[in-house]
């Protein structure tokens, strides 16, 4: 009966580095005794003198602890994975004495912890100092996945990103402080990363990832991590990474669940075999319209580090043809298995992409319907109508919760994602003014009653925070 019995990482070292051992037994305590006969320094390191688990030993079987079935006698089934799970401290442990081998006095102190692991040790870490890493966005995915390349050691970090720190940016990107409020994102990224690891040259692209700069500003690094926020850029570093060869850690956000995966065209499935074509527009909000657990990104960003790492080191089993689907409500991982497409556009027998190309226009409306030109209106333009008691029609298609933050009188409420359905409540003829947040929300609202014939229709500039800022500076901001 085929048993896979899965090694911890602190029990490794007895049995030759192996992360799962197969056995055959009909239950545990017989699985176990067939572990040990195989592997024999693991005997008291499991089991007391009586022949009893030792107390800082726990084993599961499909999940469950065995101290709550039957113990060693626990039956199993052809399949079954048995789980070893020993009381594990953080620490400290002594290295061997280490000669020069290119790393400064203040090096050897600050890697020790990396030097002493043996799939690490100094040959790993010294593949982290020349290796060459390049983010993309530095939110709420770039501020782990930076964080920790940089204390880890990696040489050489670029990174992307041309916007600057706001206060609503510092509930999830914590590279981030109240004093980097409006400085540039980079600027601060860099002064913070120096700080804690002033041994790294680090790169920065304060410009935005277009089909233009792209591939000359990805070619001179050996892995592209994506922590982008929007769907055109991440089909463009998939496309980059693809043309250049070069391993896409892939990770995504929204509200409570989070995506993870490795692409390589060369070597397994790119973005495109997964998702061949983006959602319509509109479809998926963005984390700045539906929301993000603040620690969401820290955990999916680490876990991009992480790959970045196994990677680099060669240790491990990457991601790659595999996705991890993370559920912070339910706290489970969940792992499926990806194909590469042999129809793929891009990676599969016959590519009919062999060049970038405008994502833009890719992610956006279909291309078989006619461009839409916005009318837009300025906040002050607004509020002069809305003050001469014109009788212009002022929609809001935020959310309900958004409103109970602040919003504008006058303003009727119908959410961008009930347009379709309620567009009837408006009449086309009518003068209507559109306003979310910002103008992005509003703006795709604008476009949909045009193309249903609304005729006099305008997307108020800026949205509700231009609102705050130039016309009523009670109003809170969000």
């Amino acid at each position: 009966m085929g048993i896979t019995i899965k090694i911890p990482s602190p029990l490794r070292r007895f049995t030759e580095s192996q992360r799962s051992v197969e056995v055959d037994a009909n239950n545990v305590g017989d699985a176990l005794r067939e572990l040990v006969s195989k592997h024999g320094e693991l005997g008291v390191h499991l089991c007391a003198g009586d022949n009893q688990l030792r107390s800082f030993i726990n084993i599961y079987v499909g999940g469950e602890d065995i101290r709550y079935r039957e113990g060693l006698k626990t039956e199993l089934t052809d399949g079954d994975e048995i789980m070893i799970i020993p009381s594990v401290a953080g620490g400290s442990g002594g290295g061997e004495s280490i000669s020069n081998n290119g790393f400064s006095r203040d090096e050897y102190l600050r890697y020790s912890r990396h030097f002493t692991l043996p799939e690490i040790g100094l040959g790993g870490q010294r593949k982290l100092k020349e290796a060459s890493v390049l983010i993309i966005g530095a939110g709420g995915l770039g501020s782990p996945i930076s964080l920790y390349l940089a204390a880890a050691g990696v040489g050489r970090l670029g990174l992307v990103d041309f916007d600057r720190v706001e206060l609503s940016n510092l509930q999830r990107q914590v590279i981030y402080t109240t004093d980097d409020i409006g400085e540039s994102k980079l600027d601060a990224t860099k002064k913070r990363l120096l700080a804690g690891n002033p041994n790294l040259e680090i790169t920065t692209h304060e410009v935005p990832f277009t089909s233009t700069n792209a591939l000359d500003i990805a070619t001179d690094y050996d892995i592209i991590i994506d922590g982008t926020d929007n769907f055109p850029t991440r089909y463009l570093v998939n496309d980059v990474s693809a043309f250049l060869n070069k391993p896409n850690i892939y990770g995504s956000i929204f509200q409570f669940e989070g995506q993870l995966s490795i692409f390589n065209a060369n070597s397994g499935p790119c973005y495109r075999c997964l998702y061949p074509e983006p959602p319509p527009p509109g479809l998926v909000p963005s984390c700045a319209e539906g929301g993000v657990l603040g620690v969401l990104p820290g955990i999916v960003g680490s876990l991009q580090a992480t790959e970045a790492i196994k990677l680099i080191t060669g240790v491990g089993d990457p991601m790659i043809g595999r996705l991890l689907i993370f559920d912070a409500l339910a706290m489970t991982f969940t792992e499926v298995a990806l194909r590469k497409n042999p129809d793929c556009p891009l990676c599969g027998k016959n590519p009919t992409i062999t060049e970038l190309i405008d994502y833009e226009g890719f992610c956006g409306v279909s291309s078989s319907a006619e461009t839409v030109t916005v009318p837009e209106i300025t906040v002050t333009e607004v509020n002069e109508i809305l003050s001469n008691g014109n009788g212009a029609y002022l929609l809001d298609v935020r959310e309900k919760w958004e409103t109970e933050i602040a919003k504008i009188d006058r303003a009727n409420l119908i959410p961008l994602g009930e347009i379709p359905d309620r567009a009837k409540e408006l009449n086309p003829s009518s003068e209507i003014i559109v306003h979310c947040k910002s103008g992005v929300r509003s703006a795709k609202a604008v476009e949909y009653l045009i193309r249903q014939g609304f005729t006099n229709v305008k997307n108020m500039r800026g949205g509700i925070l231009a609102w705050a800022d130039q016309i009523d500076s009670s109003l809170n901001k969000y």
